[in-house]
C-alpha cells in the first residue's frame, strides 16, 4: 500500500509506525517529537479514493491530504475560501463557473497541478458513479456531458457549466466536498485497470496534492500520512502523523495518560470524568454538523406502518441518554439540519411515553408488539444507545434484536437495503442545508437499482412530493423563503419519517500539554491536522 517516494522515507516511516505501535509496552513512552499519535476508531474506512469515499472517518483523511478549488472558510462557515483556486467568477445567468489557479502548484509526485487535473477529478468521480457522485450529477452532469460540462480552457482555467441557476454559495460548498478533490491525472492514469479511471489503485494509494501525504493504510489497525514537500501553502510542522485504530474509550485513555499517544478521540462520558483532573491534558471540543440517528427500513412490512414509525419515536429515552451516554459529547437534537446549520430548527416533539407508543402499536394491528433487529457499530455511544432502545421497546411488546458489526460491516449491510434497523451517523457533506436535505428528504428512484442512494432511499421510503419540494427549496435565491421551506421540510420528517434522530455530536478530544494548535472543525473533512505543532 505505499508509495514509492525513496527507500530512506519509507524505512524512517516504517520505524516510526514500529515505535507507536510498541510504545504501550514500556510502562510510559513519549511519541517521537517529530510525529503526532492519534488514538481513534476509524474501522468505517473503506477507500481512500475520493472520488468513492463516503465515510465520516476517510473524510477527515481526505481533508488533510487533498486539495479542492475552495474549502470552508473556518472563521465564518457561510463562506467559502480559495484553495487550489485563486479567484472565481461567477456569469450573470448562474450557470457558468470560472475558476482561475493559483500558479505553480505541484502534486505530492512532482506532477504540475493543472486545470486539466481539476476537470478529471470531476469528470472521474461523475464517470465512476460511486456513492458521493451524487453531489456533483445534481448540478445536471452526467457521464455523457461531464466532459464538456467540467472542463479545462487553459492550463490555469477550469470551467463549470450547471443545469439551472442554484444559489452560488450552494455550488461553491458542494465544491468542498470530498468527492471534488483535485487528483494527479498523470499518476491515475498510470495505473487504470481495464475502464476503472484508476479505482481500485486508488483504493489505497495517494494522488493529491494536500499538506499530507498518506503513506500506509492498514484496516483497523494504522494509517500514515507524512509532510508534503510539495504543497503550496504553510507545510505541515511535523514530518508524519499516525493514526492508530483503538475502539475502546478506556483504552484510549490509558494511552493517553501513559503518553503513548498524543491526542484520543472516542473517549466516553465515564473516562472524561476521570481524566478531568489530569495535570498534563486538556479538552478541546466543537459542535459537528454531525447527526446520530436510527432508520427504518420500509421494506419491512410492520415498520412502514406509519403508527408504528411513531410509536418508535416515543420509545426512546432521550433525556436519560442525554445525561448518561452522550453527556459532553452530545446533545439531544431531533431534526434533521445540526444547530449552525441554514435553516435549522430547535423542536424536540418526541420523549419516551410508553402509553402513547402501545396506543399508536395497537391502532397499527400490532398491540402485542413485534419482533425486529438493528444493525449496530460496536462502538460507543452507539452500543449503549442500542441497548437503551432494546430496554425501552421491550415496554411497549416490541422485541429489539442488536445485530453487531464494525463500521464496514453494517454500513455494507445498510447500503444494501438489508436491514431492520440501522443506528448510525450521518455528517455533512457540505456546509449548505441541501446536504441533509438531499439524502433525508429526496428519493427520485426508489428501485434497488437507482443511482441515487440516499439515506431516504437506503430506508426504501418512496416520497415523490417531498423529493419536488427538496429540489424547490434548493433552487430557491431568497434566503428568508428558503429558510422556511427547510423549516417545512424537517417538520415533514419528524412527524412521518422512517427517521428517528437522536442527537448532534459535539467531539471532544483529550490531548497531551506538548501539543499545540490542535483544532476541531465544524465537519471531519475540516481537522486539520497538519497544522499541529508540538514544544
Amino acid at each position: 500500500m505505499m508509495m514509492n517516494f525513496g527507500r530512506f522515507r519509507i524505512l524512517a516511516a516504517g520505524a516510526a509506525i514500529a515505535l507507536a505501535v510498541t510504545a504501550t509496552t514500556s510502562a510510559s513512552a513519549a511519541t517521537p517529537q517529530d510525529t503526532l499519535v492519534l488514538a481513534w476508531a476509524f474501522d468505517d474506512i473503506m477507500t481512500l479514493d475520493p472520488g468513492e469515499s463516503f465515510e465520516i472517518s476517510t473524510g477527515e483523511i481526505l481533508g488533510n491530504s487533498y486539495d479542492r478549488l475552495v474549502r470552508l472558510d473556518l472563521s465564518d462557515t457561510s463562506k467559502v475560501v480559495g484553495d487550489i483556486a485563486e479567484s472565481w467568477t461567477v456569469s450573470d445567468d448562474g450557470l457558468t463557473y470560472t475558476f482561475k489557479l493559483k500558479p505553480g502548484l505541484k502534486f505530492a509526485s512532482g506532477n504540475p497541478v493543472t486545470a486539466e487535473d481539476v476537470a478529471f477529478s470531476i469528470q472521474r468521480a461523475v464517470k465512476i458513479d460511486k456513492s458521493p457522485s451524487f453531489i456533483l450529477t445534481q448540478f445536471g452532469l452526467t457521464a455523457a456531458n461531464v466532459d464538456e460540462k467540467a472542463k479545462a480552457v487553459d492550463p490555469s482555467t477550469f470551467v463549470l457549466t450547471v443545469d439551472k441557476p442554484y444559489a452560488p454559495s450552494f455550488v461553491l460548498n458542494c465544491l468542498t466536498a470530498d468527492v471534488a478533490s483535485v487528483i494527479d491525472k498523470t499518476l491515475v492514469l498510470q495505473n487504470v485497470v481495464g475502464n476503472d479511471y484508476g479505482n481500485a489503485w486508488l483504493k489505497n494509494h495517494y494522488a493529491g496534492s494536500g499538506p499530507l501525504t498518506i503513506r500506509d493504510w492498514r484496516a483497523n489497525e494504522i494509517l500514515v500520512m507524512e509532510r508534503n514537500d510539495n504543497y503550496h501553502g504553510d507545510k505541515a510542522k511535523l514530518n508524519r502523523v499516525i493514526y492508530r485504530h483503538v475502539k475502546e474509550s478506556a483504552t484510549q485513555r490509558l494511552l493517553l495518560e501513559k503518553g503513548d499517544v498524543d491526542i484520543a478521540r472516542n473517549l466516553q462520558p465515564g473516562d472524561l470524568d476521570a481524566m478531568a483532573k489530569e495535570k498534563d491534558i486538556s479538552f478541546t471540543s466543537a459542535p459537528k454538523g454531525t447527526v446520530y440517528y436510527f432508520g427504518l427500513n420500509q421494506k419491512n412490512p410492520d415498520l412502514a406502518k406509519p403508527e408504528v414509525r411513531e410509536a418508535l419515536k416515543y420509545l426512546v429515552d432521550y433525556n436519560a441518554i442525554g445525561k448518561t451516554l452522550i453527556k459532553g459529547i452530545g446533545t439531544i437534537h431531533q431534526p434533521f439540519l445540526p444547530k449552525g446549520v441554514l435553516g435549522e430548527i430547535d423542536d424536540t416533539p418526541y420523549k419516551l411515553d410508553v402509553k402513547k407508543a402501545k396506543e399508536l402499536l395497537e391502532k397499527a394491528g400490532l398491540k402485542d408488539g413485534f419482533s425486529v433487529t438493528m444493525d449496530t457499530r460496536n462502538t460507543q455511544p452507539i452500543t449503549g444507545i442500542a441497548e437503551s432502545m432494546q430496554q425501552t421497546f421491550a415496554k411497549a411488546g416490541v422485541k429489539l434484536e442488536i445485530v453487531p458489526g464494525d463500521g464496514k460491516q453494517t454500513l455494507t449491510k445498510y447500503r444494501a437495503r438489508n436491514h431492520d434497523i440501522y443506528i448510525g451517523d450521518w455528517g455533512m457533506d457540505y456546509w449548505d442545508p441541501h446536504s441533509n436535505a438531499d439524502t433525508f428528504t429526496s428519493n427520485p428512484d426508489n428501485s434497488d437499482g437507482a443511482s441515487a442512494k440516499t439515506l431516504a432511499w437506503r430506508n426504501s421510503w418512496d416520497i415523490p412530493e417531498l423529493t419536488k419540494e427538496t429540489k424547490a427549496a434548493v433552487l430557491e435565491r431568497d434566503t428568508a423563503k428558503r429558510v422556511e421551506m427547510y423549516h417545512d421540510l424537517q417538520k415533514k420528517v419528524l412527524d412521518t419519517g422512517p427517521f428517528v434522530i437522536l442527537f448532534q455530536q459535539t467531539e471532544v478530544a483529550g490531548v497531551r500539554d506538548n501539543i499545540e494548535n490542535y483544532k476541531l472543525g465544524p465537519t471531519f473533512s475540516t481537522n486539520y491536522v497538519y497544522t499541529v505543532g508540538k514544544k
